[in-house]
């Protein structure tokens, strides 16, 4: 990503000594352990492809914790079920195939950038592919896609805002419910008691 042009705005800003010791390092061979825990749990993300005329795409993929899957260290995948049939990052990868992900984990302020090439098939033209990226639960699988991942990079997580969906919400909050519900459950029980012992000492 780093091209000539991008390392002149480095050079003219300050960073470039820095970011040229980061390109220093060895490349991966392909996606490890901490970047396959992130990607399969995760709920959503982001996709950039790039239009005939140019234009970047930015579509956004969501499914149960899991719909993204990684198929081996280099490759990645999900299931493509009916949506609003628009199909434009269907239509832009029949003719460029490049395309860069963003991965989020917000509560956390993690962030995974990749980038890739797409292939995108029918199910019914690559069953055995479609049956392994297939979510249970979700309706039929209209497409599936494969991302050959070229790089990746662990983003800074400054500036990412924690936000929480409703089951993260509903994890951090359990221990207090809990603990609620057992105060309850034992000022009901006494509360009881206390009626009970008014009701004989009154009659």
């Amino acid at each position: 990503m780093f091209t000539p042009t991008v390392q002149d705005a480095q050079k003219a800003h300050g960073s470039r000594e820095t970011y040229a010791k980061m390109t220093e390092r060895p490349a991966p061979e392909g996606l490890g352990e901490d970047e396959i825990t992130f990607l399969t749990s995760r709920t959503s993300f982001y996709m950039a492809t790039v239009s005939e005329t140019g234009w970047p795409y930015v579509q956004h993929r969501g499914g149960t914790a899991g719909f993204l899957k990684v198929l081996d260290p280099q490759t990645i995948g999900f299931a493509d079920y009916r949506g609003n049939r628009q199909y434009v990052s269907t239509g832009n990868l029949q003719s460029n195939a490049r395309v860069s992900i963003f991965a989020m984990d917000y509560p956390r302020k993690a962030r995974l950038k990749l980038i890739g090439y797409a292939t995108v098939n029918d199910a019914e033209d690559a069953p055995d592919l479609a049956q392994s990226l297939t979510t249970e639960g979700e309706s039929k699988v209209e497409r599936v896609m494969s991302i050959k991942v070229e790089a990746f990079d662990w983003n800074c997580p400054q500036y990412i805002i924690p936000r929480f969906d409703t089951a993260e919400i509903a994890a951090l909050v359990a221990p207090e419910i809990d603990r609620l519900e057992t105060e309850n459950a034992q000022l009901t029980a006494e509360l009881a008691k206390l009626r009970d012992r008014l009701e004989r000492e009154t009659k």
